[in-house]
């Protein structure tokens, strides 16, 4: 085994997990699940089958990845934060053949107790603010907040957050600034050569 298993973790025979990764205590990775290589699954966390992590994702403590939602590579999650994978559940109704994809794009970062509601696309780069509720797609570099989430301003790189439209350059690391589309997206997310294209 060339990854880091905690004791109390359950990896399924049939998950794939990548070398140097390390999965902390009381987690659980599904069979089919698909994780790459030097992520980090923080305590609680569960993986699904059919749920696709990249490379250098990092899950922070109780996380659950469902079926049909992709993690690009570097991708952040933060503690408790909430993926869904169907539009409108019931306990007595079994939609397990009809969950809808959501794919986080690569070098997003997901803030703490936020919920992504499925069948949308998190744009590269993007920052999700700590308990936003997103309910539509969100253009690369975008940074979204709030209940529903609304973009208010633009994320390097590196992290920093930007709310002059007018600044060329990052104040942080002088890396040019991409423009970003302040409008929302209903249009459907194109898998690409993302490790999304697994499932």
């Amino acid at each position: 085994m060339d990854y880091f298993c905690h004791p109390t973790s359950v990896v399924d025979a049939g998950a794939t997990v990548g070398k140097n990764t390390h999965i902390w205590h009381f987690s659980h990775l599904s069979a089919g699940a698909v994780v790459g290589e030097d992520c980090s699954i923080g305590q609680g966390c569960f993986i699904a089958d059919n749920a696709v992590l990249g490379r250098g994702v990092r899950l922070q403590n109780h996380v659950s990845v469902y079926s049909g939602v992709c993690l690009e590579d570097g991708v952040f999650v933060g503690p408790g934060a909430v993926f869904t994978n169907v539009r409108t559940p019931r306990a007595f109704v079994s939609r397990k053949d009809s969950f809808i994809p959501t794919t986080v794009k690569a070098g997003a970062s997901i803030g703490g107790g936020a919920v992504i509601l499925c069948g949308i696309t998190v744009g590269r780069y993007a920052l999700v603010g700590a308990g936003a509720v997103v309910t539509r797609s969100l253009p690369d570099y975008a940074v979204a907040v709030g209940n529903p989430a609304r973009i208010c301003a633009r994320a390097c790189r590196c992290g920093a957050v930007v709310r002059t439209l007018t600044l060329r350059r990052c104040p942080e690391c002088q890396r040019e600034l991409p423009p970003v589309d302040f409008t929302l997206d209903d249009t459907p997310h194109q898998r690409g050569d993302s490790p999304c294209a697994m499932r």
